[in-house]
């Protein structure tokens, strides 16, 4: 394979001579898992094993059922399983998903109650794009249905992106977030969780200085990392730690002939997931072991907390090798952002022009990903926006997960929010209310 250019996270061209090979070793490995998985399951399920009382047997099969599980969940996009929300009127909307904007690299969808009176507060969830689909902020959107609008950035897996469609990195990233709410309008409330919090607060950045009317109402950003130098954490120090070389060498590598994006740059969902796993790998191989003993004593469901969970937490997306590359160098390494010269399309994008967009920061006390201060850090640099428009919230006991889709949300962060939205309505632009019809 002749080498090919690639635009790496500083804009120069680099020589790439990677091949598909191990991308495919990769899926190959996964494939072979998911076979003898099956395999075992099927095996040992025969009648004819019913007369033996060894205890193996049962326990072999279950091993299978595991196993298939496990390893066929890592290539599948979990399905939203939204399907209805209870109405103030006490009757059961049916929900139906529609994309409003349809690009490349990610949609933007709405969640549609249908027979509801369209609610005042219109919510644009901005998904991370960090190794999981969309679906992992499920919980998020459930609780926020009861009472607004709410749209999500639904971003695509890298491996079915052609490369003739492009790059995609951290400006782009952003320039979507702002094409999505030119579409959505200025009687807009952002959230942003996680990862796209810095991106987010620069995409209404930019909008203020190039497209004020198309400016949201208030940004919501949760745990992220605004300034990942504010407080340290293994997230941040393996950012510093790790030159973009050594990045580009070991994690980047190219989709194999399989998929639809075939030779795209990417950091593949695979490898993402063995790094996530080797973090906490006891609890993991313990999560493992135990479900094999209640699948084999009969103990475990479909639906059960293991799966539920495990379903999520293994189905990985491959992320674009330049918004990984950018993520790392610009807003961890040279943290752009923090220092307010970050650059999008060759235009400076200034964090203090924000002055009318109401802006609040949630923190989990014990979250060891994007630490307390990381944050909250945005409220700093906004120079120009009134100290009554500001807003900070520190969750006692919470870790990352918590803050947005566990109990700390449920009970204490999503009503503050809610009040924050409510408090910082614009209401002469809201839209006239509307019934929605099934079609």
């Amino acid at each position: 394979m002749l080498p090919q250019r690639h635009e790496g996270a500083d804009g120069q061209g680099k020589a790439h001579m990677k091949s598909m090979f191990s991308y495919d070793v990769m899926e190959s490995f996964r494939i072979t898992n998911q076979w003898l998985g099956a395999s075992a399951k099927a095996l040992y399920s025969y009648p004819a094993f019913g007369l033996s009382a060894n205890p193996m047997v049962a326990m072999t099969a279950a091993w299978g059922e595991v196993t298939e599980r496990s390893f066929a969940r890592m290539v599948l996009k979990p399905d939203w399983n939204i399907s209805h929300v209870v109405g103030e009127d006490g009757r059961d909307h049916l929900v139906s998903i529609e994309t409003t904007v349809k690009k490349a690299f990610g949609d933007l969808i709405h969640f549609n109650v249908l027979g509801r009176a369209e609610k005042e507060r219109k919510v644009l969830l901005v998904a991370p794009m960090s190794g999981h689909y969309a679906t992992l902020l499920r919980s998020t959107v459930v609780s926020l249905l009861p009472d607004c609008e709410v749209y999500i950035t639904d971003w695509h897996n890298a491996r079915d992106i052609a490369v003739s469609e492009g790059k995609f990195d951290v400006e782009d990233y952003t320039l979507y977030i702002v094409d999505f709410l030119r579409k959505l309008g200025p009687d807009t409330h952002v959230i942003a969780v996680c990862q796209p919090a810095p991106l987010a607060l620069a995409a209404t950045a930019y909008l203020a200085a190039e497209d004020p009317d198309a400016q949201p109402n208030s940004l919501t950003l949760i745990g992220g990392p605004i300034d990942p130098g504010a407080a340290p954490t293994e997230v941040t120090d393996f950012g510093r730690s790790v030159t973009m070389g050594q990045l580009e060498q070991h994690v980047i590598q190219r989709v194999g002939f399989k998929y639809r994006g075939a030779g795209r740059l990417v950091y593949p969902g695979l490898q993402q997931l063995a790094s996530f796993i080797a973090m906490n790998s006891e609890t993991h191989a313990k999560a493992f072991a135990d479900q094999v003993v209640a699948v084999a004593k009969g103990e475990a469901s479909d639906a059960d907390r293991h799966n539920k969970f495990y379903d999520e937490y293994l189905a990985v997306m491959d992320m674009t090798a330049e918004f990984y590359l950018s993520t790392v160098e610009r807003i961890f390494k040279e943290r752009e952002i923090a220092r307010n010269v970050f650059e999008v399309d060759g235009k400076r994008v200034d964090i203090g022009k924000i002055t009318d967009v109401a802006v609040k920061t949630v923190e989990g006390a014990n979250d060891d990903i994007s630490a307390p201060g990381q944050c909250v850090a945005a409220l700093e640099m906004l120079t120009g926006l009134p100290d009554d428009m500001k807003a900070s919230h520190l969750e006692p006991g919470a870790g990352h997960y918590g803050i947005f889709a566990g109990r700390s949300w449920r009970n204490n962060i999503r009503p503050l929010v809610l009040e924050f939205i409510d408090a910082n309505c614009r209401h002469g632009k809201r839209r006239p209310t509307a019934v929605k019809q099934a079609s």
